[in-house]
């Protein structure tokens, strides 16, 4: 299946969720989003190469600009799959599923210098930062984001 990367306007709508994979990375689908929305002026209040995607970067051993290429290069999702799979540090696929499942189950609760800030995110969404990960949060801040803009 080859799925076109769609140019989205995050100032109107939220980049996918990081739970959706590409190639069997975590992130890497909003990641792409927001790379894409960062070339075309469309980032909103998004970050591209935050701390977020530099996990993703980090665990290839490619930087912010060997991904922005492929993601431009790129006619799929897919396309940005093979990228990561291709290029930097070689990873097996019980690696990637490893990390991508440590990385979606993770939290800054155990980070002193995040976890104030995460609690603090988590209750302003009615979540529990003992019981959800970043990815509930990220994905709880999307849903209010742009359920308040489309009041």
């Amino acid at each position: 299946m080859n799925t076109p990367i769609m140019d989205l306007d995050l100032t109107k709508q939220a980049p996918h969720s990081p739970r959706e994979r590409i190639a069997g990375f975590a992130i890497a689908s909003r990641a792409a989003d927001k790379c894409r929305a960062s070339v075309a002026g469309t980032l909103g209040e998004y970050h591209y190469d935050c701390a977020l995607d530099n996990l993703l970067f980090s665990f290839k051993g490619i930087t912010a600009a060997q991904f922005k290429t492929a993601v431009q290069a790129a006619v799929n999702y897919e396309d940005v799959g093979a990228c990561l799979l291709a290029n930097g540090t070689k990873k097996s696929p019980a690696e990637i599923k490893l990390w991508s499942e440590e990385t979606e189950a993770g939290s800054p609760m155990k980070n002193p210098e995040r976890r104030a800030s995460f609690i603090e995110n988590c209750h302003r969404r009615g979540l529990n930062p003992e019981m959800n990960s970043t990815f509930d949060w990220l994905e709880a801040d999307d849903r209010a984001s742009f359920s308040r803009k489309s009041v």
